[in-house]
């Protein structure tokens, strides 16, 4: 059996628990087809009453898909999004899962990635993102401090840290494909200090990326081709697009650092923080760009507890 068609069937059956006669529509682009009519072929299988729209790759991640779209979103059960772009920080997603279907988006996957990581266990990676979004909920403050420099602190004070467990089985339900974080949006205007991406961020990172925060926006940004391919991401969306918008932790341990941030953000062991919309998280913030940078080896507090030592787990 064709391995990206295998993993599809577990996300189908195990992460999306997609039962006979539902409706599922699958949202997918160009780049992303071949993963889009894998899981159009396993929705189908099960019985679902399962539909297939391509639509024109976007321009940037968190860009709105097609007004008509949109509204077609709201009439399904179930909704599988493999696009080139990401639409998780989308009006249309959110008011869609609003509308009680329950939604994963598979934002840039790779082949690869779909084929190594929809295999975990979720149910394993549930119960750590759970624990670990339960700790950082009750934190008023956290600071995270790297190897190669990164010294940045928040307040999370009013916020809730979320659970991406990959188990969307109730109506509502949201999460990327491979899922395996827990993340929060720091409160607006609070960030400050100095962040070292050294994983990857406009895909794999050879420099660091320096960037430097005041309170709560990207002020400046240095390094090499990368941090140069960033700044030029960044420039149509002025200050909302450099706002600290995401504090997230990765707890899938069949993650690895790819260049494909979907896959890179769940690493075990690696935090990473996000520039732009927060609107999903729970923040102020909406704009359509949200771009995370990975750090390697991180040193987590959340008030005076240490969560995570040099990329090392602690609870």
């Amino acid at each position: 059996m064709d391995k990206l068609f295998k993993s599809a069937q577990v996300a189908i059956n195990n992460c999306l628990a997609v039962k006979k006669g539902e409706s599922v529509l699958v949202i997918t682009d160009e780049p992303e087809r071949k993963i889009g009519y894998a899981f159009w072929g396993a929705a189908k299988e099960v019985g679902a009453e399962a539909m297939l729209l391509e639509i024109l790759p976007r321009s940037s991640n968190g860009e709105e898909p097609p007004g008509a779209v949109a509204k077609f979103m709201k009439d399904f059960d179930v909704l599988i999004i493999p696009t080139s772009k990401s639409m998780s920080h989308t009006i249309a997603r959110r008011e869609a899962c609003e509308a009680g279907a329950r939604c994963a988006t598979l934002p840039g996957i790779l082949e690869d990635t779909m084929e190594r990581t929809l295999n975990a266990d979720y149910h394993e990676i549930a119960q750590r993102s759970v624990k670990l979004a339960e700790i950082v909920s009750q934190g008023r403050v956290a600071k995270v401090t790297t190897p190669a420099g990164t010294n940045i602190s928040m307040s999370l004070e009013g916020r809730e840290c979320h659970a991406d467990t990959g188990l969307v089985h109730n109506p509502g339900d949201f999460s990327n494909l491979p899922a395996g974080e827990a993340y929060i949006a720091p409160v607006e205007g609070t960030a400050n200090g100095i962040i070292m991406v050294d994983g990857a961020m406009v895909g794999k990172v050879k420099k660091p990326i320096k960037i430097v925060v005041k309170d709560g926006f990207a002020t400046q940004i240095t390094g090499d081709r990368s941090a140069e391919e960033l700044e030029k991401i960044l420039e149509p969306f002025g200050q909302p697009g450099r706002n600290i918008a995401e504090l997230g932790i990765g707890t899938n341990h069949k993650a690895q650092i790819v260049g494909s941030v979907l896959e890179d953000e769940k690493v075990m062991g690696t935090v990473h923080m996000a520039l732009g919309d927060n609107k999903s998280m729970g923040g102020n913030v909406s704009v359509p760009s949200h771009l995370d940078g990975i750090l390697l080896k991180p040193t987590l507090w959340v008030d005076d507890k240490k969560i995570m030592e040099d990329g090392e787990l602690k609870i």
